[in-house]
């Protein structure tokens, strides 16, 4: 786990370094089981591209946790995430050998009361926005 970060160590517009999350197929089993979301375009290749997908896709809600995963592993406490959310804005085909990635970055946008900052964040696959609107509102130490 990261080191706790310090509400007097930050400033709006401090950056959070980009960390890549790897997707492999398999990840997407693991988390149909957990989620209980079985969708077939999230396992079946067949399925998907039918449907006019140009492949699987990751579940958007495994997308939406990755950058709760960067939040929480650069303020060092699960609990310090009060809120957040994200618009869906793209999808993140998973190829079957090869897999791909997600690369989250964010920044400080706001600082509050109460040792809370507002995180923006920005996550892509390939060229490809996929979460818009993604915020977190986290307490620091």
């Amino acid at each position: 786990m990261a080191a706790t970060v310090k509400y007097d160590e930050v400033e709006v517009g401090t950056e959070i370094p980009a960390q890549t999350y790897d997707v492999k197929r398999l990840n997407l089993v693991m988390y149909a089981g957990a989620s209980g979301d079985f969708n077939p375009i999230h396992w079946d290749e067949h399925f998907a591209k039918s449907v006019g997908l140009p492949d699987i896709i990751a579940h958007g809600m495994f997308t939406m946790a990755q950058g709760g995963r960067f939040v929480t592993d650069w303020v060092g406490d699960p609990g310090a995430v009060l809120d957040y959310g994200v618009r869906f804005a793209g999808m993140v085909p998973v190829p079957h050998q090869a897999g791909t990635t997600i690369v989250i970055s964010g920044v400080v946008e706001e600082k509050l009361a109460d040792n809370k900052v507002v995180v923006g964040l920005t996550a892509r696959s390939g060229d490809q926005k996929v979460l818009s609107q993604a915020k977190a509102v986290v307490r620091l130490a």
